[in-house]
């Protein structure tokens, strides 16, 4: 170590920690040149950039532009009724995907209202092309009870059996929208499957048996719709607010909540309850009045179905006016200003002259307001042209028990319709029995000697400018509307039984020969919606005219314009929307203006 010491040359060099500096004077012109040849490279390296930028900006300006464009374009387009898509590519497709109808059925519905919670649902659209505007209403418009509809056309019961998409439906064009039917108690109805294609004929075959999920579940979501449209009008969503909308101070019609546009409920009486018990029968209907009534236009009594046993004996005189005179007097006391209306449904397969004069007797002697003249018939008319062999499968599917429905029974609804217009504006046979007791129901003074002119319907749809007074006839016993528990709902024992209906096949023609004593109302150069006011009298008929809506294999604005010309009010389609899709109610407004324009044209030449 000391030589180490005293040897200082042994010891390592020290590292300087001092960089380097060279002299100014030597390298300042090379430092500018790498200087500005650094600067030259990053300006022109961030002039790409930014041109690279500029043009991806660009680029997806313009994809974002064309999405959005395209993106509203194609909610414009299937979000319209008029889009073809929605019957050559939907209505296929949910058939294919669903081989079972009921089950296609019930994927609609869901599809449907899914669509119309996030407003993505299919509805009419003005084109803007004036008088040629198929959804423009003005030209089509018709006096129903008290109310100008928007058109003459409505969609039949069985579309929506729960009231799960009224507003869905009311927004493809109908002014009518019958839901339902629906019982006092829930049932399951038939075992499945119950409900068969026939594709070749456009036509359907169903034996449901009234599967219902009953008038509490049916009336809350009632109740629910009436309280959100409450609430977007300003009102709240209380008792209070409900009251209002349905005593008309929102301006709307208290059941579809639409104007120009009527919603009717139908009601029926449950499997378990036996037809010859005519006082249950009638607990049943009246149950469905007072839990539905207040949310309707109209009320709807169905005897007319084919797959409840005992359900058409209803139909016959005696039973039938004194169902209807308990549902009238319901009616009557529905805790709401203005009334529904009462129809009551019958069957095409009830077409003997006697028949039918009965249910116009009794339809009169009730005070009912008008009669839907169609439902599923049991028989089978020929299925195609002779000489087309059907294949196997609709070869068997055309013997399955059940009510078929479609273009072939279009002829005798048509014949329906013309006989019961003729009978209805005939006039009653006898005094009418069993009105003044729901005039008074409805308003009329204690003491008053107002007459039978005045009919339930112009009685109901007053607004009372007094308390009423609910004065029961003396011809059927009181019946209480008081709200009613589920526990105080008929009783229902379920049956052993399947419930199916008779299955012979009655080898008759579809057609109905018409009366010739009937002839049909021409349409005049500025065509009214329907031959005659339903409000106007009709000769030998005390009071306003009954009202007909007529269902039953109408299938394009053809066929709708003579069921009008017939003598009724409404055409409603049922089979026709399930093959045509959601665009069948708009298609068919079009069809009827361009059949009235070929009939002016037709008339300006002679």
């Amino acid at each position: 170590m000391r030589a180490l010491r005293l040897r200082p040359s042994l010891a390592p060099p020290r590292t300087c920690l001092r960089p380097l500096r060279t002299p100014t004077r030597y390298s300042s012109s090379s430092s500018t040149s790498s200087t500005t040849t650094t600067s030259s490279s990053s300006s022109a390296g961030e002039t790409a950039t930014t041109a690279r930028s500029t043009a991806t900006r660009a680029k997806n300006l313009i994809y974002g532009t064309l999405l959005t464009l395209g993106l509203g374009f194609g909610y414009l387009y299937i979000t319209d009724t008029r889009a073809s898509i929605h019957s050559w590519l939907a209505v296929p497709l949910l058939r294919r995907l669903y081989p079972d109808a009921e089950d296609a059925h019930h994927a609609g519905t869901t599809i449907l209202k899914t669509l119309y919670l996030f407003n993505l649902h299919p509805r009419e659209r003005p084109s803007g092309s004036g008088a040629d505007d198929v959804t423009s209403s003005s030209d089509l418009q018709v006096e129903i009870f008290g109310h100008t509809l928007s058109n003459p056309l409505g969609t039949s019961a069985g579309i929506d059996k729960g009231a799960e998409i009224p507003s869905a439906l009311f927004a493809l064009g109908p002014a009518i929208v019958e839901v339902g039917a629906v019982t006092p108690l829930p049932q399951e109805g038939n075992p499945k499957p119950r409900v068969f294609r026939l594709p070749s004929q456009n036509a359907l075959i169903n034996r449901y048996g009234f599967n219902s999920e009953g008038v509490q579940t049916v009336g809350m979501r009632l109740r629910q719709r009436v309280r959100e449209f409450a609430y977007r009008a300003g009102f709240g969503m209380d008792e209070e607010a409900e009251r209002r909308v349905l005593d008309g101070e929102a301006g709307v019609p208290p059941g579809s909540l639409i104007p120009g546009r009527l919603m009717a409920v139908q009601v029926t009486k449950n499997k378990g309850t036996s037809e010859r018990d005519i006082e249950a029968v009638v607990r049943d209907y009246t149950a469905g009045v007072r839990h539905l009534g207040k949310y309707a236009d109209i009320i709807v009594v169905n005897v007319s179905s084919p797959n409840t046993p005992g359900l058409r004996s209803l139909q016959n005189v005696e039973p039938l006016t004194r169902l209807l005179r308990g549902v009238v007097q319901a009616v009557g006391q529905v805790e709401r200003k203005t009334k529904p209306a009462v129809m009551v449904k019958v069957s095409p397969d009830e077409d003997e002259e006697e028949q039918i004069r009965g249910i116009c007797e009794a339809v009169w002697e009730a005070g009912v307001d008008g009669v839907i003249v169609g439902n599923t018939t049991r028989r089978r008319p020929e299925p195609l042209p002779r000489g087309f062999k059907l294949e196997a499968k609709e070869a068997q599917v055309l013997m399955e028990q059940g009510g078929y429905s479609g273009p072939q029974m279009f002829e005798r609804t048509l014949g329906l319709v013309r006989r019961y217009r003729r009978v209805l504006d005939e006039g009653p046979r006898r005094g009418v029995l069993g009105r003044e007791g729901h005039e008074e129901g409805v308003g009329k003074e204690e003491g008053g000697a107002e007459g039978d002119a005045k009919s339930a319907a112009e009685a109901r749809n007053e607004t009372p400018a007094v308390e009423e007074k609910a004065v029961h006839s003396t011809n059927s016993p009181p019946i209480d509307t008081s709200p009613m528990d589920i526990s105080e709902l008929p009783s229902s024992s379920p049956s052993t039984s399947t419930t199916t209906v008779d299955g012979t096949i009655e080898p008759t023609s579809a057609s109905v020969p018409s009366t010739p004593s009937t002839p049909s109302t021409p349409s005049t150069p500025t065509p009214p919606p329907s031959p005659a006011s339903p409000l106007s009298p009709a000769a030998g008929a005390p009071g306003p005219r009954k009202v007909i809506f007529a269902t039953g294999g109408i299938t394009n604005g053809r066929q709708a314009k003579e069921i009008l010309d017939a003598g009724a009010s409404v055409a409603m389609v049922y089979t026709a929307l399930i093959y045509g899709g959601v665009g069948t109610i708009t298609r068919m407004k079009g069809e009827i203006r361009e059949e009235r324009a070929k009939e002016r044209e037709g008339q300006g030449k002679r």
